[in-house]
């Protein structure tokens, strides 16, 4: 664990502050979920709580089906990291965290058909990836919240998606978002 140097108190109604500096190096906002455990040295440890990591086996194999039948490169986010990859290599995106645009995307429940050159590209996650030539990206849903996105991205040249990529990403956008309502 890291030492930050910073002491807090608990107040009257046991509520204890996270510093500002914190919050914003995890991007912690006003109701992000935490979960909160407890270990044998009496140590509390909040963790951003993200419900799509218990779908993230079945966000996996999810991602392997569509990567074998496309051969497209296929991510699956939640709103902080890349949960799932397939058909390309893992270690490139895998717990990546992803970029601000897709996190705002997610947050605004945008649709995203786009090629490189286009001015609705979005970068997936914070480092740059190479040769991505198009991408879709549809938020996923989940009883009314938006908690991730399932992005198609192609590294062909001259690729373009249209509406059977779309219709592939909404697709599974919406099967997992319904995995989690159950």
């Amino acid at each position: 664990m890291k030492a930050t140097g910073i002491v807090r108190r608990i107040d009257d109604l046991g509520r204890v502050v996270i510093p500002k500096e914190i919050r914003r190096t995890l991007r912690l906002r006003e109701g992000t979920p935490l979960e909160i455990f407890t270990d044998r040295e009496g140590e509390i440890i909040l963790k951003k709580y993200s419900p799509m990591v218990e779908l993230a086996a079945f966000a996996t194999q999810y991602a392997d089906a569509m990567a074998q039948t496309t051969g497209l490169l296929v991510a699956i986010t939640d709103r902080d990291q890349v949960i799932a990859v397939a058909g390309g290599s893992k270690k490139e995106m895998l717990q990546k965290p992803v970029s601000r645009q897709l996190e705002q995307a997610v947050t605004e429940r945008s649709v995203i058909v786009a090629g490189r050159d286009e001015k609705a590209y979005i970068p997936v996650i914070q480092e740059e990836l190479e040769g991505i030539t198009a991408q879709v990206v549809v938020p996923i849903i989940c009883e009314g919240d938006a908690i991730g996105a399932v992005a198609i991205l192609s590294r062909e040249p001259r690729a373009k998606f249209g509406d059977m990529e779309l219709k592939l990403a909404q697709t599974a956008a919406g099967f997992l978002g319904r995995q989690m309502e159950s």
